[in-house]
């Protein structure tokens, strides 16, 4: 135990329920004691595999991986569960909707309504989409539907390069709480104490002397440094491995924001600027801690997935090739990505597979701790070489999540030039997922079609060599990477009805796409949302909206100077007053589907108001 600390809840986070299957289902939590913790399913006869990973003196994180002593679990219909400990039951109530004495889930084989979304930035103004996520399935719950089959966070579940001052301070706190071991500190020359370093850690942050820079840059003749990190809201980005850790638990467990008794926390001496900037995100943090207990219990009633994208790691992770090479070659640039995707694997990953692929890395994980200290220099390759975060759902509609961060085709002519989002390798296998189904949902982070009117601004901005200050990720920004995912998608024998849900930019949209030409009658749709705690800015967003309208009209000739003109792209407006076709306002959307075919798209904002797309042609 860490000195001065007694009597801590033994349950700090989760239970979530994560991948179902019939022949296994896996659950994670965190726990502040050491125990043989196991699962019981109600009226059903199991047995489990248990894994405990000791993150700190007092903190705990367990998968349990559940299979039936018999033949599958029942599919579409609820199971109800609780946990134990050696000698009792945990007590699980703040978890169980009402009418219900135990949390419940249900194991997809036919998904007739998924919630979706993605990017919440706990200090944004917005309030959380996944509380009102909660309402809605309370309210199922409460007239004996199951809900939702699943529920899908298609990255930037949390942002380890955007975090708050008042963050920051109780990241320290849940550290020394709950003795969360840690690494040797990076040679960085940051200041001691986290209240010396807030919204100072950019300054210390590796940098590209203006000296090894190119003479054909602007930077080598205003001589001036290149900051290895790209986000332009790095103040205080995360750099410790037990940072990302606290940064978890701050996100996902309401009982920490207690212990660590938030409201107490005050601004140090700061700057005016800093000091006001400081109380915006105090008072939009209090917000966000209040609905954590709807969200765990959210989490420990639907089936959870989750992808990375950037800010899960840091902004522009990958996203081109010099980016990769300037980070790489730097022992703290690389320690701190590698950071971000050790505790991502650890906190988001394993989950996803209740298979034995993200298991099969813990062994090597564990032995990285001696001396009361993480060394991660031997396991950075284990954790590198990892080549499956992507991953696949046998349900009907099949489902294919792809991981575009680490699978890049590289642009090997010029190494400022952006990536593609997924190499030919991965494509093809991507190729060889669809075939044979008339029905495939693809969770792509990144819309695959975007707004054109944005994507041409981006296309100008990375004609004059700045793709990172405006994030040229979109999937035609590479010539090749484009033209292999659209021939695919053309091809004679793919799915009738392929849906593609994404998130990544902070704006919601739904389009529907078919080829211009063929006798092949597929139908593609983009059911674009995001984000679940985040906004674009909104005056911005009409205009954009405005101008893709105009230049990019159906008979416009503009059309046919894109990669994707042999794809008829049908923008679809939103029902209602004040129709639009890009919604800005923080939101989870709800996919119902019938046999496979969309039926419905709509948001569910943060304040509980629903918004519905038109599906029919426009």
């Amino acid at each position: 135990m860490v000195s001065g600390v007694s009597n801590l809840p033994q349950l700090i986070m989760g239970p979530m329920v994560r991948r179902a299957d019939a022949g296994r289902v896996c659950f994670q939590f965190v726990t502040t004691t050491p125990c043989q913790y196991r699962i019981e399913f109600t009226a059903v006869e199991t047995f489990s595999n248990f894994e405990s990973i000791q993150l700190g003196q007092n903190i705990y994180l367990n998968f349990i991986n559940v299979m039936p002593a018999s033949g599958e679990f029942a599919v579409d219909s609820l199971i109800f569960y609780s946990l134990h400990d050696k000698e009792k039951s945990l007590d699980l109530s703040a978890y169980c909707y009402e009418r219900a004495e135990s949390p419940a889930f249900v194991i997809p084989n036919r998904l007739d309504r998924i919630l979706h979304g993605s990017c919440r930035n706990p200090h944004h103004p917005a309030k959380d989409s996944l509380v009102a996520a909660d309402n809605w399935q309370s309210e199922q719950r409460d007239s004996l539907n199951a809900g939702a089959d699943l529920l899908l966070l298609s990255g930037d579940q949390i942002y380890a390069d955007d975090v708050a001052g008042p963050m920051l301070l109780a990241i320290e706190k849940v550290i020394s709480l709950f003795g969360v071991f840690e690494e040797p500190k990076l040679d960085l020359a940051l200041p001691e104490g986290f209240e010396q370093q807030l919204y100072k850690r950019h300054l210390y942050l590796p940098k590209v002397p203006w000296q090894k820079r190119s003479k054909f840059g602007v930077g080598y003749w205003l001589k001036k440094d290149e900051p290895h990190f790209s986000s332009l809201k790095a103040e205080n980005h995360l750099i410790h491995f037990q940072e990302f850790i606290a940064l978890y638990l701050l996100n996902f467990s309401a009982v920490t924001w207690q212990l660590i008794n938030f409201e107490s926390i005050e601004c140090p001496a700061l700057p005016p600027k800093c000091a006001n900037l400081f109380k915006l995100e105090k008072q939009a943090l209090v917000g966000f801690a209040e609905g954590l207990s709807q969200v765990e219990r959210l989490l420990a009633n639907v089936s959870t997935l989750m992808m990375f994208d950037d800010h899960d790691v840091t902004d522009d992770w990958n996203l081109t090739a010099g980016w990769e090479q300037a980070i790489y070659q730097h022992p703290a640039s690389r320690r701190i990505v590698n950071n971000g995707l050790i505790s991502y694997w650890l906190m988001q990953g394993i989950g996803n597979d209740a298979g034995d692929k993200t298991f099969d890395l813990l062994s090597a994980f564990k032995r990285s701790f001696s001396t009361n200290q993480w060394n991660f220099k031997r396991f950075d390759k284990h954790i590198l070489d990892f080549n499956h975060w992507h991953y696949e759902l046998n349900t009907i509609p099949k489902v294919v999540v792809l991981d575009t961060r680490t699978h890049r085709w590289r642009n090997e002519q010029n190494f400022n030039e952006p990536s593609g989002l997924l190499d030919w390798e991965r494509l093809t296998e991507l190729e060889e997922s669809l075939l044979s189904h008339d029905k495939v949902i693809i969770v792509s982070p990144a819309p695959v079609f975007g707004v054109k009117s944005i994507e041409a601004i981006q296309a100008i901005f990375n004609f004059c060599g700045q793709p990172l200050l405006v994030d040229v990720e979109n999937w035609m920004a590479h010539e090749g990477s484009a033209k292999k995912l659209l021939d695919t998608f053309r091809r004679e024998d793919t799915p009738k009805e392929t849906l593609i849900l994404s998130g990544d930019v902070h704006y919601s949209f739904c389009f529907s796409v078919q080829k211009r030409f063929g006798k092949h009658k597929n139908r593609i749709w983009q059911l674009t949302a995001s984000g679940i705690k985040n906004e674009f800015p909104r005056k911005l967003i009409n205009v954009l909206d405005k101008l893709d309208s105009i230049l990019y009209a159906p008979k416009s000739p503009l059309n046919f100077f894109t990669k994707r003109w042999q794809m008829e792209v049908d923008k679809h407006k939103t029902k209602g007053e004040g129709q639009k076709y890009l919604v800005s306002d923080a939101a989870i959307s709800l996919i119902e589907l019938d046999s496979g075919l969309l039926k419905r798209y709509e948001l569910i904002h943060a304040d509980n108001r629903i918004t519905e797309f038109d599906l029919e042609e426009q």
